[in-house]
């Protein structure tokens, strides 16, 4: 018997095992084959035949996105997200909007902002159900943007409570304390950001004091200029996992924005639009899944949310209160927004229901 050729990146050696450092020849040599059907392939590696597993019964504990083949009913299965919703969450202790949200809806933060009156430094930390005052900021400010996560996060610009109004602080969050690190480059307020954490930023967009087109990244240790957006705006929305890959959506240029631009970590382009234009919105997410909370339309605050899917946003279900200026954090499947304008202490959190699927042809 001669090479038989095979669809797999290995090749099939002597005792029937796959090698998976063969490279991509696809061929079976004709000594390591028993018959034509291989039954002596015994064991393949994980890169050859965990794609999708072979189980006799649903997986107890499957996590989102998991597939697997139900050998009992002989159905192909996923465990996949489901229709999502708002619902009400715990009060924040101090109302105030312009504020910025991080981290997860059982581990988020609500940092500094505006309580109506003035500039505040307080910092609260989220557990899911209730808010507790943490360690506050260093320098009072609002109109801040950021990320990270509960124990590492990234404050960044924002407006001083005296002049000159733009600010070029940052300040890094270790679970415990802020400390101020290396400024911007350029003082901004009103802009947007993405972060993986308190070393892996990028900043875009915002007033400086002009509505901006300007970008900077941050990796850890100091903060460069890199290519601008496509399109200059301030109030902009923001999502993404830092300087390699976000997403800039909304705005105000004037008059407000549809417009929706993705970074490479390179370079700005231009993806599909919202549906509804908006700007002041609480904005949550990862590139290629964000989501859009309410906003301000241009001429009153509005419940739509919409959500991105990597291609294109579509919407979903409304926020129980319109809000502009408020914070958002978390991912499109837990996510929470809270405080804004109406300025007040409410909190609302944004859950997907997961549920096992069967697949079928249609």
């Amino acid at each position: 018997m001669g090479t038989i050729k095979q669809n797999r990146a290995n090749n099939i050696v002597t005792g029937g095992k796959i090698d998976a450092t063969d490279g991509l020849n696809n061929n079976v040599p004709a000594a390591n084959i028993a018959n034509a059907s291989l039954t002596n392939v015994t064991a393949y590696p994980p890169s050859a035949g965990a794609s999708v597993s072979q189980l006799a019964s649903d997986p107890p504990s499957p996590t989102e996105g998991q597939m697997w083949y139900n050998t009992t009913t002989n159905t192909l299965k996923q465990y996949a997200l489901g229709a999502g919703a708002w619902a009400t969450g715990g009060n924040l202790n101090t109302a105030r909007y312009h504020a910025m949200g991080t981290g997860t809806q059982t581990a988020g933060l609500f940092v500094a902002g505006n309580d109506n009156t003035s500039s505040v430094a307080l910092n609260e930390s989220y557990n899911g159900s209730s808010w507790s005052e943490v360690a506050d900021v260093n320098t009072a400010r609002w109109e801040v943007k950021g990320g990270g996560t509960q124990t590492s996060s990234i404050m960044i610009g924002g407006r001083n409570p005296s002049a000159p109004t733009e600010s070029t602080l940052v300040e890094s969050w270790n679970g415990t304390s802020w400390t101020e690190i290396v400024d911007l480059n350029t003082a901004t307020r009103k802009g947007s950001g993405a972060a993986a954490d308190n070393t892996n930023a990028l900043y875009f967009g915002g007033e400086a004091p002009a509505r901006t087109a300007k970008t900077e990244s941050y990796n850890g240790t100091t903060w460069t200029e890199v290519n601008d957006l496509n399109t200059a705006r301030n109030v902009n929305g923001g999502a993404g996992t830092g300087n390699t890959s976000a997403l800039c959506f909304g705005g105000n240029t004037p008059p407000v924005t549809a417009v929706t631009e993705s970074w490479n970590g390179t370079s700005w382009t231009e993806v599909n639009d919202l549906n509804t234009a908006r700007y002041g919105d609480g904005s949550l997410g990862l590139t290629t899944a964000a989501l859009l909370a309410s906003g301000y339309n241009g001429t009153i605050a509005i419940a739509n949310t919409e959500e991105w899917n990597g291609t294109s946003w579509s919407e979903t279900t409304d926020v129980n209160s319109a809000k502009n200026g408020h914070a958002a954090a978390g991912t499109t499947s837990a996510g929470f927004k809270a405080s804004g304008s109406p300025v007040d202490t409410s909190t609302e959190e944004w859950t997907k229901a997961v549920a096992i699927q069967t697949i079928t042809a249609s």
